[in-house]
């Protein structure tokens, strides 16, 4: 398999068979890995079928293509303000700026036709969805300089991956934002979570090259640790459920996806090499979880 094909690809038998140029550009995007854009879409769909109004399939498909488009245009964006960070880690040596394949000249271009998609996406919104999406671009500008500075940048994270939420609401409504707050507050938690059990793969590689992270942070308490964001992330959940509809029985809505959480972190092993990456993939399904919750409490 060609080495420059980075080993978490989940599709390298597409990647392979692409023209070096468009595998570069597909690689630099994370095309190969649809569950960066799965974990920025469920949020934009919590934060629609919360609001009550039904599934809204056309909304839906449009932000599916924003969460596409603009995650990758993140990725594009990070890889050029780490390229030299990059390249002293293993697992991301072979991205194509790091190792070369791709100047950032070319970069900057693929950056901008990421973010027309991105535009075009936005001028579906009304103006309102519109200025709080534009809201997070300072936000994401300054993420990659997160790790450099602070022991937490998956809390900035958080705050980043999850704005769908906000934006999938305020497309629809713009009231009762104490529940959206708290659901929004529930996110961030549970990107701390996940992204903490991502950067386990990681640990002795940012030690020596001095990149900050959570997992680093926590160091032999991280089960602990991810286990108490993702518990912070159920509660703060069931208060905006609360907030939206004062109902016991609504809180049930949110047991499936607060059983699988719970799973990850029974079954999480932090020395195991490929276990991390597996916990964290699986977060696809608790996002489909959460959605399936917020559906069940905002349209029952």
């Amino acid at each position: 398999m060609n080495t420059e094909i980075v080993p978490d690809s989940e599709h390298r038998g597409v990647m392979a068979r692409l023209p070096q140029g468009l595998r570069d550009l597909a690689l630099l995007a994370r095309f190969d890995r649809p569950i960066g854009w799965w974990l920025l879409f469920w949020p934009c769909v919590f934060g629609v079928w919360l609001a009550g109004e039904g599934v809204q399939l056309a909304l839906l498909g449009w932000l599916l293509l924003g969460a596409i488009a603009m995650r990758g245009a993140g990725c594009v964006y990070n890889d050029i303000v780490d390229a030299d960070l990059d390249a002293k880690v293993a697992r991301t040596a072979a991205r194509p700026i790091a190792s070369g394949r791709v100047s950032k000249k070319a970069a900057w271009g693929w950056l901008i036709a990421l973010s027309l998609v991105g535009l075009l996406v936005l001028l579906q919104l009304r103006w309102e969805a519109q200025l709080v999406s534009l809201a997070s671009l300072a936000l994401v500008a300054a993420y990659p300089f997160m790790k450099r500075i602070t022991w937490w940048p998956q809390a900035w994270l958080g705050m980043v991956f999850n704005w769908g939420v906000l934006v999938g609401w305020s497309e629809l409504r713009l009231d009762n934002l104490g529940a959206l707050a708290a659901i929004y507050a529930g996110c961030i938690c549970w990107v701390i979570g996940y992204d903490t059990i991502y950067a386990l793969q990681d640990r002795e590689d940012d030690a020596l090259v001095g990149i900050r992270s959570s997992a680093l942070a926590m160091g032999g308490k991280v089960i602990g640790g991810v286990a108490g964001f993702y518990a912070a992330a159920v509660g703060l959940w069931g208060l905006g459920v609360w907030l939206y509809r004062p109902d016991p029985l609504a809180l049930f809505a949110l047991l499936p996806v607060a059983v699988h959480l719970g799973w990850q972190v029974a079954t999480l092993d932090p020395d195991d090499p490929d276990n991390p990456l597996a916990r964290f993939r699986s977060n696809r399904l608790a996002g489909a979880l959460m959605a399936a919750a917020c559906f069940v409490v905002g349209n029952a």
